[in-house]
């Protein structure tokens, strides 16, 4: 969408009285600018040109405003013309993580895991779809009534889904997904996600390329702990990622990021996680990191997992650890290779080694509420071994949730594997150095 349209009055609602001075000063802004010469400028640049010659026909035509009431107009005919309009400071807020638009007047935002409604409000059905139309067309997609749904991503990062009348009832509906902020581990600790045992164990599973999946329910913080346990590979290791859109920041060198492709307008050239995974495995990984399983591809991670990419990662939507060795068995059996359950159970005792499982509370708080270990193997039944868990205190009438974490010792094979690698089980989890040093000599 060009400035011009951008810049264009609204054949919209009536509007407030605020809404009518940002129509009448679009249109003056429209008259007075060279659309050439801007679209030559950097957007920092072009946002403070237009600023400042919005600035001066407010000063020449008037009417007399507060400098809130001019900072606010300025704000909102610029962020129109170059941003997204009204969510533009919502954009901008480093606590919101999720913005969520349920028609032009109820807006809604989450900050530390909660929900709460905003002031903000578009002035009609027809400025939100504008907004929208403008978010689709920076991805080269469309939405109308033959195509009422769109997944798409900004250029910063921030992941949107869009549904429009006639599968909305309550008018446009617009989700957007902030890009999470990458956090150390050392953050997570502060932010009571997990402590500073659990640290340990996890460094030292990643270091000793154990594969890990991290599960959890939506907005459990999976991402954000995936890629805060993706800085713990050593550099110097090929590692691949493949997301359904791209929000792993890793800082290693030897980094391929995969993204997927959904189709063009005519329905042609999707490319899926599934295909991503498959072609990952031809480019000589050390590691591989999947954002999401959700379907066939499960099945080409666990074969990845266990024919060579040791230290693989992946995440996948569950509520408890035992529910996420189940939905990999069934997410797996979703590939068009017919396998029985049971070789199914067999490729996942053999694949995967631990699960983190994260929720989050009441409170809004996110945690890590069990590491497990799935220590069956072969053809064994799913046995799953818990080496930390939290435990949740009554909740008081502060509703906020308090607790501890407990630690138990880990499964000797597990520790040996950890020692052969040169890792150091941790104190915590009761295995030591010196007993396994004597069975370790004892199976030679």
């Amino acid at each position: 969408m060009s400035l011009r349209d951008r810049l264009a009055p609204e054949e919209s609602a009536p509007q407030t009285q605020e809404g009518n001075l940002v129509a009448v000063y679009r249109t003056k802004l429209l008259q007075e600018i060279d659309l050439a010469e801007m679209s030559a400028l950097a957007a920092a640049e072009r946002r403070l040109r237009l600023e400042r010659v919005l600035g001066h026909i407010i000063s020449r035509e008037g009417p007399v405003l507060s400098t809130k009431e001019r900072t606010g107009i300025i704000r909102r005919v610029v962020d129109e013309a170059l941003g997204l309009g009204i969510l533009e400071p919502l954009l901008e807020d480093p606590t919101v993580t999720e913005i969520m638009v349920n028609g032009p007047d109820k807006i809604y935002v989450e900050r530390a895991g909660r929900v709460e409604p905003v002031a903000a409000r578009f002035s009609s059905a027809d400025q939100l779809l504008q907004t929208i139309e403008r978010i689709v067309s920076t991805v080269n997609r469309r939405v109308d009534e033959s195509n009422p749904m769109v997944d798409a991503r900004l250029p910063s990062g921030e992941r949107v889904n869009v549904i429009i009348p006639p599968l909305s009832l309550t008018g446009p509906i617009l989700t957007i997904r902030r890009f999470p902020r990458a956090y150390t581990l050392n953050e997570l600790i502060a932010l009571g996600t997990l402590d500073e045992h659990m640290l340990v164990l996890l460094a030292a599973l990643v270091r000793a390329k154990f594969n890990v999946i991290v599960a959890g329910g939506t907005g459990a913080g999976k991402t954000t702990l995936l890629n805060s346990l993706s800085g713990l590979i050593p550099d110097g290791e090929r590692i691949i990622t493949v997301e359904d859109a791209a929000e792993l920041q890793l800082q290693q060198e030897h980094v391929i990021r995969l993204e997927t492709r959904p189709p063009n307008v005519e329905g042609h050239g999707r490319i899926t996680i599934r295909d991503l995974v498959r072609n990952s495995l031809r480019m000589r990984p050390d590691r591989i990191i999947v954002g999401e399983v959700r379907g066939g591809e499960t099945l080409d991670m666990l074969q990845a997992m266990s024919t060579g990419h040791d230290g693989s990662l992946a995440t996948v939507h569950a509520n408890s650890a035992e529910d996420a060795v189940l939905r990999l068995q069934t997410l797996a059996s979703m590939s068009e290779v017919k396998i029985p359950f049971e070789a199914l159970r067999d490729q996942i005792n053999s694949a995967v080694d631990v699960i983190i499982q994260l929720r989050r509370d009441v409170d809004g708080a996110r945690r890590v509420s069990e590491i497990a270990i799935l220590s069956s193997r072969g053809r064994d039944t799913f046995r799953l071994t818990t080496a930390s868990r939290f435990r949740a205190e009554p909740l008081g009438a502060d509703r906020i949730v308090r607790g501890w974490y407990e630690h138990f010792p880990v499964p000797r094979e597990l520790a040996e594997r950890m020692y052969l690698a040169g890792e150091h089980v941790p104190a915590a989890f009761g295995v030591g150095d010196t007993e396994l040093e004597l069975a370790s000599r004892e199976a030679k």
